[in-house]
C-alpha cells in the first residue's frame, strides 16, 4: 500500500482512536456516518444512557438493513488495494485503446491512399 487516500484517512484515525473493528467501520461508513463525529457519539462513561458507539452502530445498521453485520466485510486496506488495481486496469485499457485507435488510423489511411491511387486515370 503506498499511501493512504485522503478520503479514508478520517476512518483509518476513527478507527485507532475509538478501537473499532473493521466490520463496525464498514457498518458506520455503510450508514453514512461521519467518523468525524465519532466522539459527540461515544460514551464517555459520564452518559450512562448512551451506547457505547460499536453498539450504536450495530444497532443502527441492523435497523436500516435488517442484519446484524454486513454479508461481506472488506477492510479499509483491501478496499484501497481494489481501488488502486481498478486504477492501473483502467490506465492499461486506455493505453490499450489508444494504441488500437492509432493502429487502425494507421490502416485506414493507407488504405486511403491506396484507393486514391486507384481511381486516379492516367
Amino acid at each position: 500500500m503506498k499511501r493512504i487516500p485522503t478520503k479514508l484517512q478520517p476512518w483509518f484515525e476513527a478507527r485507532k482512536r475509538f478501537k473499532l473493528s473493521h466490520t463496525e467501520i464498514q457498518m458506520a461508513r455503510e450508514l453514512g456516518m461521519n467518523p468525524k463525529g465519532f466522539g459527540k457519539l461515544d460514551n464517555h462513561r459520564q452518559e450512562r444512557w448512551k451506547l457505547p458507539l460499536a453498539q450504536f452502530i450495530a444497532e443502527c445498521y441492523e435497523k436500516r438493513f435488517g442484519r446484524p453485520r454486513p454479508e461481506d466485510v472488506r477492510t479499509l486496506e483491501q478496499i484501497i488495494l481494489a481501488e488502486e488495481k481498478r486504477k492501473k486496469q483502467k490506465q492499461l485499457s486506455k493505453t490499450d485503446k489508444s494504441k488500437l485507435a492509432a493502429t487502425e488510423d494507421a490502416t485506414a489511411i493507407s488504405t486511403d491512399k491506396n484507393s486514391v491511387n486507384d481511381d486516379v486515370p492516367f
